[in-house]
């Protein structure tokens, strides 16, 4: 086993197993019986990230996939361009290949976001589907920023993918010391950043390919919007929100309001005091939605 699993396994005792997609190693995990479930974890994030809530799905009654998204966690840091319909696709022939059922999916983050887009791209694969603090778009899209934060986002992204100085500056975003200061800027709840989270965060950092992974996924294009995916999409939908999150606003479940307000098939569940990982944050509060609400399926 590569010693990033072996680390890894050791923090959050997750078993892992290997899929090759395209060419790459693509980790994932499996566990229990009954319909499928699948999670999708956020940006820099991994299976470990649902640490806390595989077991608690599983002695619910289904079986449930995680894996580590291509680029992410211990799958390959291949040095390619990434984006949403890269990863939507990913799940697409990943469905296609282990669960061969529609699935209920669970994305977190831009997690979330791929999960909009794969339902979109392939209703077929999903019976419905959980978004947790679900994401606008994998990159700030420019009419989100004023001129001049355009022009040092640009200066920064030229910088990150700089073959000299890009480096030394991800060695620095990913100090744990780093790491622990941007968790503290998006879990409210203080307690939940424990040191096997900044592990978990740190180890595939380590990896070769990590800092070219990195500089590319902040600078791909930022996807389709949910408001535009969502035209397409009829399957029931749970959307969870944490109201302190600074990164993608409590003021994103509008979006969905409308949804629901229009008579779809649209539940809404906000987290007082939850910030961007609130599966993470409170998992005493957000498995039991979950299941309550798989339940009615």
């Amino acid at each position: 086993m590569p010693a990033i699993l072996e680390t890894l396994t050791a923090i959050d005792q997750i078993d892992r197993q290997t899929w090759k997609w395209r060419g790459y190693d693509i980790v994932y995990t499996v566990k229990g019986a009954g319909q499928p479930v699948l999670l999708i974890h956020g940006f820099g994030a991994s299976i470990g990230h649902w640490r806390k809530n595989i077991d608690e799905i599983v002695a619910g009654g289904y079986r449930v996939y995680a894996l580590d998204l291509l680029g992410f966690g211990a799958s390959t840091k291949a040095p390619i361009e990434y984006g949403m319909e890269l990863w939507a696709q990913m799940i697409a022939d990943f469905s296609d290949a282990h669960i061969q059922e529609p699935a209920f999916l669970i994305g977190n983050s831009i997690g979330g976001l791929i999960t909009l887009t794969t339902l979109a791209n392939r209703p077929d694969l999903c019976a419905g589907a959980v978004l947790i603090n679900c994401a606008g778009g994998l990159t700030h899209r420019p009419t989100d920023l004023n001129w001049f934060v355009r022009q040092i986002m640009t200066i920064f992204m030229n910088i990150v993918r700089s073959p000299a100085f890009g480096p030394l500056i991800f060695d620095r975003i990913r100090s744990k010391r780093n790491i622990r200061k941007s968790l503290s800027q998006v879990y409210f709840r203080k307690e939940a950043i424990t040191d096997d989270l900044v592990e978990l965060l740190y180890q595939p950092s380590c990896d070769p390919g990590a800092q070219k992974v990195f500089a590319a996924v902040i600078s791909a294009a930022p996807g389709t919007e949910p408001r535009d995916l969502l035209k397409s999409i009829t399957c029931p939908l749970l959307v969870i929100w944490g109201d302190k999150d600074p990164w993608t606003p409590v003021k994103g479940i509008e979006t969905f309001r409308k949804l629901k307000d229009q008579g779809k098939s649209v539940e809404l569940f906000t987290i007082p005091g939850g910030g961007h990982c609130p599966h993470d944050e409170y998992p005493e509060v957000v498995n039991p939605a979950i299941l309550n609400w798989l339940a009615k399926f």
